[in-house]
């Protein structure tokens, strides 16, 4: 049973959110993935660098550090070059999304967003569980 846990792929869950978080959590899990979390930019950037997840689901407007200084931040280390980042945003403003994959997202989700949109955006980065 240990074994087939840990193949299961990590996803970080980083929002400042409790409610997106947990939201995120059910929905990942029913997925099979592991997930952890982080509610703040220095949080999530910190354990991306100790646990290297396969793919994160990235606010943007967070304490400390906003989603996009902590994929700048990862964009410099090795360590952060190979989680899958769907960077979550309430803002649909075309320009802000562009932001967001100049400073390395491979991915959007618009929030509020629910499970047939967050399975079909790890599909499209090859994220299965």
């Amino acid at each position: 049973m240990l074994n087939r846990l840990s193949r299961r792929k990590l996803c970080l869950i980083a929002d400042d959110s409790v409610v997106i978080r947990n939201a995120a959590r059910s929905m990942l899990t029913d997925l099979r993935f592991r997930t952890a979390e982080a509610e703040n930019g220095l949080q999530a950037l910190s354990h991306c660098l100790r646990n290297r997840p396969d793919a994160i689901l990235l606010d943007h407007t967070m304490p400390y550090l906003d989603g996009l200084g902590v994929m700048e931040e990862l964009r410099t280390r090795k360590a952060g070059a190979g989680p899958k980042i769907i960077f979550c945003t309430a803002n649909r403003d075309a320009a802000h999304i562009a932001r967001a994959i100049d400073a390395g997202a491979h991915e959007y989700l618009i929030k509020p967003f629910d499970r047939n949109i967050l399975v079909s955006k790890l599909a499209k980065l090859g994220l299965t569980a």
